[in-house]
């Protein structure tokens, strides 16, 4: 009878080593942080809020937006590559955070090495957008304004790096004209600040911007891409609006620490692809001028952020040059 005992015992014993790892079975076995590198309200929130149920409900675990603003997104960047790699803490991000800030700053805590890229999520055009006080009607007021008083015009950005910092570089750039950049925390505190006059315009985020525009408290001047765009068609494009040269959008997407587990990986891809194919997804994300793009495959967007950086870096070279 001991004899029988032991041997039970031993083939219990040998079963659970034989069966896979815990993490392999039960990921995710709790609540997913989700890290948005901006102030509540702007565009990336936006995106954060309107994907994390769904996206929750294809990975079977609840998910929890955390907010950390601050260094145009480093601080949550940086929060997220020292995080431990498990699957468990997720940075939505732009190219701000991956391609910009580690640019502008070889110094920042972390490279963009420290990231596994997942999926891209969305892309869209910025919105140029004015103070109705300022009397600027189009883009060719702006750049008349723009060259009468060199410098005098503020524009808004969600922090040094933002996508709308650069937007408005480049604008200079082409423009030939002087403008000064003020960085905010984030977007809605950037939006604010053009709604409150104490700066006159904004490179925004639809979602920061488009609501104010619709309300008229802003006046829209157009987009920053070449033709209109659906997303916004009662605005022009900069070919229509006098600015053919000029055109650039920006995109979120999402990041984990490198060295998380493959399989987490790809949980979080498929619940990403799942989600973002919801026609609810896509119906708000469009109100707010945002479209869908999910990447193919995590190697896609791989591919897809070497080629994209080429752009922002050489774009960042010409901005630390320019007098911003």
């Amino acid at each position: 009878m001991e004899l029988f005992k032991f041997m039970l015992s031993g083939l219990c014993l040998g079963s659970v080593l034989c069966l896979p790892p815990v993490q392999a079975q039960s990921y995710p076995s709790k609540p997913i942080k989700l890290i948005v590198g901006f102030a509540p309200g702007g565009a990336a929130d936006y995106v954060a809020r309107t994907i994390s149920t769904p996206l929750g409900q294809a990975l079977g675990s609840s998910i929890i937006i955390e907010n950390k603003p601050g260094s145009g997104s480093s601080v949550a960047a940086e929060f997220v590559a020292k995080s431990r790699p498990d699957g468990y803490t997720l940075l939505i991000a732009s190219p701000s955070s991956i391609s910009v800030n580690p640019a502008l700053n070889p110094k920042i805590g972390y490279k963009p090495s420290d990231f596994q890229p997942i999926t891209k999520l969305t892309s869209s055009p910025l919105v140029i957008a004015v103070n109705p006080a300022t009397g600027i009607m189009n883009v060719k007021d702006l750049i008349a304004k723009a060259r009468q008083n060199p410098g005098a015009l503020n524009y808004a950005s969600s922090g040094n790096g933002s996508a709308p910092h650069l937007a408005g570089s480049l604008f200079s750039q082409i423009a030939e004209v002087k403008m000064t950049h003020i960085p905010f925390r984030g977007g809605s505190p950037a939006i604010q600040s053009v709604i409150a006059g104490d700066t006159q315009l904004t490179f925004g985020t639809p979602p920061s911007v488009l609501p104010m525009v619709q309300a008229g408290r802003l006046r829209g001047l157009g987009t920053s891409t070449f033709e209109r765009s659906p997303l916004a068609p009662d605005l022009p494009g900069m070919r229509e609006a006098g600015l053919p040269d000029y055109a650039i959008d920006f995109w979120y997407g999402l990041f984990v620490p490198v060295a998380t587990p493959s399989a987490a990986v790809q949980a979080v891809f498929d619940a990403a692809f799942t989600a973002m194919s919801q026609p609810s997804v896509k119906a708000a994300l469009a109100r707010e001028g945002t479209d869908v793009a999910v990447s193919a495959s995590t190697a896609q967007f791989v591919k897809f952020l070497a080629e994209d950086e080429k752009f922002w870096v050489k774009l960042v070279k010409t901005t630390e040059t320019s007098a911003d």
